[in-house]
């Protein structure tokens, strides 16, 4: 029995599914590089640009961590082939939860696309530049948040979904 993979009758798993998928995800991570590419070209490391004073920078930093600086201070081949490992691992997983995502919950499908954009833009960096270049930096009076970028932005918004559906959603 032959299965059309890219069926848009609902006969198969659906290409307009995937396209949603490829659609999102890939303008996350375009978006991420762009973004990624302008800071890296004009503002030099560690510099600034005041945005809204006393509350937005443009910050040019490189994270070679995890969230928040995870792991910054470890040695750099052992941390790039750990975190290269993981978020190659995290690519996969969210694509797994992407497959099995249910028509039915369309919102958390475009969340976990988001999270799989910004993995793909993170990863990117990890494998060109053995960090990540993040720049948006939120603070107040000297208190700041640790500065980020697109891609950790789509994750957060895909977590948030994700965890929305979670609680009221009630999936299966």
């Amino acid at each position: 029995m032959y299965l059309n993979l890219f069926a848009s009758d609902g006969s198969g798993p659906g290409y307009g599914k995937y396209k949603k998928l490829a659609v999102i995800s890939g303008l996350v991570a375009i978006l991420d590089q762009i973004t990624k590419a302008i800071i890296l070209k004009n503002i030099p490391l560690h510099h600034s640009v005041t945005v809204i004073p006393r509350f937005f920078n443009i910050t040019h930093i490189h994270n070679p961590g995890g969230a928040f600086g995870f792991m910054a201070s470890q040695n750099s081949s052992v941390r790039n082939l750990l975190f290269l490992f993981l978020s190659s691992l995290a690519v996969c997983f969210v694509f797994y939860f992407y497959k099995n995502t249910p028509r039915t919950h369309p919102l958390l499908a475009t969340g976990i696309a988001l999270i799989f954009g910004g993995a793909i833009g993170n990863l990117i960096d990890r494998i060109r530049f053995g960090k990540v270049v993040d720049f948006l930096d939120f603070y107040i009076g000297t208190y700041h948040w640790p500065a980020f970028n697109v891609a950790d932005s789509a994750i957060t918004v895909g977590i948030i979904i994700f965890i929305f559906h979670i609680l009221f959603k009630k999936m299966p």
